[in-house]
């Protein structure tokens, strides 16, 4: 293992993050795995991401937009990476990937199951070889189980996973949400799962399998919905921007567009009221509690609309924001990206690309005080770590020419 290599594309005055000297070997493509990874660089590890020869990722592919060629998606999720390109199903191939995995503390896949074991690099055989080795394998449904070789999509999980039955207005068709969340998820428990697999490690020496499959990461998000259903026995419906719990919890329409209140006790309801100068709504038998409207909630919902729509929603909000009630705007994201506030929490960063130009990047959304994490290089370009890489693990310039000649690399 590497615990102590350094990572090359790393300026060598960066503050270290938590993850540094580790090496994670990544083997994945599209989103769920290379948001994992992702957030595993921008906390401290090497990664050395593993791409076709030809083609690389998929999303490399992905667009419009490109910049300068080089796809928006692509450069979202895989700054701080290095690209080597290598072809799998060869022989030599193989054989640099198995070097790179001696040299490496945790490998990240998310092919279909089998599909690694049928090129002898499943966790079975590989675990025996490197037994200190974290082994994270994400798929659309887990390793295991009846459905275990079906492919994971983000839309068709979004849909099996019940996410969509909730999401949209109670008279209209169900909707995804708007990011890839079922993808997104699943790689952000995939880090969670190496970052604990790593703590035991410490403590026994030995890796072992991190198995996240997207199905069960999206059910894990249903929380106070799965409650609701096994309470009541009757599985929740769409209620648009509703809460189904809490009212008024949701967006409301002022004189020129929405916007969104959230008030989560009873003392903010009665707060609410005297900004709105209802007062009278406060104590209403049918609006008194927190449970009186959740039940009245189709009547309450017109008599504040009604009052709210008197004025703009700026010069509500100024009211509620200074009343210490939770609420906010409808923005985009031109809105939210010129926002003070995500600029102070460097939620917005630039990056120099050698193809691409600058290019702005999301931060780091984790802050740690002692190790923080960090954005330090672009996104790779398809195979730019090859040769350097390869050196480091020892193969000589002539077999590098010979890798590159039969198609290995």
């Amino acid at each position: 293992m590497t615990q102590n290599s350094q990572n090359p594309s790393k300026p060598k005055d960066a503050k270290p993050g938590p993850l540094d000297g580790l090496t994670v070997l990544d083997l994945t493509r599209v989103l769920s795995g290379p948001y994992c990874t992702m957030m595993l660089a921008d906390m401290g590890a090497r990664v050395i991401k593993i791409e076709h020869p030809q083609k690389g990722d998929d999303t490399r592919a992905w667009g419009p937009p490109f910049q300068q060629g080089e796809s928006a998606y692509f450069l979202s999720i895989n700054r701080n990476k290095e690209s080597v390109t290598l072809n799998l199903k060869s022989p030599d191939g193989r054989q640099i990937l198995e070097k790179l995995i001696a040299d490496s503390d945790v490998l990240v896949e998310n092919f279909r199951p089998g599909t690694l074991d049928r090129l002898g690099m499943g966790y079975s055989e590989l675990s025996q070889r490197h037994s200190e080795l974290i082994y994270c394998s994400v798929s659309g449904f887990g390793q295991t189980g009846p459905r275990r070789r079906e492919p994971g999509y983000d839309a068709v999980l979004q849909g099996e996973g019940g996410l969509m039955s909730i999401t949209g207005s109670p008279d209209g068709p169900a909707y995804r949400l708007g990011v890839a969340i079922a993808d997104i998820v699943s790689g952000m428990f995939s880090a969670y799962g190496i970052a604990v697999a790593l703590l035991a490690r410490h403590r026994t020496g030995r890796g072992q399998l991190v198995d996240v499959g997207m199905l069960d990461a999206v059910t894990a998000l249903l929380t106070y919905q799965a409650g609701i259903y096994f309470a009541t026995g009757t599985p929740p419906g769409r209620l648009g921007n509703r809460h189904p719990t809490i009212t008024p919890y949701e967006t409301l329409e002022a004189a020129d567009g929405d916007l969104v209140v959230a008030i989560g006790n009873d003392q903010l309801w009665r707060s609410f009221c005297n900004v709105l100068n209802i007062d009278d709504l406060a104590d209403d038998p049918r609006f008194r509690t927190n449970k009186d409207r959740v039940s009245s909630r189709e009547q309450l919902r017109p008599l504040l609309v009604n009052r709210l729509q008197s004025r703009s929603a700026d010069e509500w909000l100024k009211q509620l924001k200074a009343a210490g009630i939770p609420c906010g705007a409808v923005r985009d994201l031109d809105q939210l990206f010129s926002d003070p506030q995500i600029i102070e929490r460097a939620m917005v960063i630039a990056l120099e690309h050698p193809i691409a130009g600058t290019i702005r990047q999301l931060g780091v959304p984790v802050k740690l005080s002692d190790t923080p994490g960090a954005l330090h290089s672009p996104p790779p370009t398809l195979g730019q770590h090859t040769n350097t890489v390869l050196r480091e693990i020892g193969f000589s310039a002539e077999e590098i020419l010979h890798f590159k000649e039969n198609g290995a690399i």
